[in-house]
């Protein structure tokens, strides 16, 4: 598997049979937990950085003949969830809440995540949905924290 491959498909967790982009996303989970305790500033430098690397990964792996937005391409749910993820509390329950929120957007894709998922094409629009996804998930999981008084 080529490097920009490795990258697209999150380590190759991507190439799960079964919901490949919920195995993404948990993917996130670690990732952000171990890096949370360095600040908000850090955890969003990383994503972003990710971001930029994941785009890169996505429009090679693309070049290669993959069509768009392949299901096994998940670093766009790995970068997306990992800015949810950073606008959180760093505690178990916040995570969680973060995590279900990003799928249920993800998988609903409102406005303007279902245009960008229609209507971009090549790693803009791999990324582009779920990057849009972002804010939603991350005001549906603060919401419910607020909700519960945490």
């Amino acid at each position: 598997m080529t490097p920009p491959r490795l990258i697209a498909t999150g380590l190759g967790i991507g190439l799960a049979p079964l919901a490949p982009g919920t195995w993404g996303s948990a993917l996130a989970l670690p990732i952000a937990w171990l890096i949370a305790p360095f600040g908000a500033l850090v955890s969003f430098l990383g994503a972003a950085i990710l971001t930029a690397v994941g785009a890169w990964a996505v429009a090679r792996s693309l070049d290669a003949g993959i069509v768009a937005d392949p299901p096994e391409i998940v670093i766009d749910e790995v970068c997306a969830q990992w800015l949810v993820l950073a606008v959180l509390p760093q505690e178990m329950l916040a995570y969680l809440l973060g995590f279900i929120a990003f799928r249920i957007v993800d998988i609903a894709k409102p406005w303007p995540v279902g245009w960008a998922d229609r209507n971009l094409d090549g790693a803009l629009g791999v990324m582009a949905d779920d990057l849009l996804a972002v804010p939603y998930a991350a005001a549906g999981a603060w919401l419910v924290l607020l909700a519960i008084g945490r």
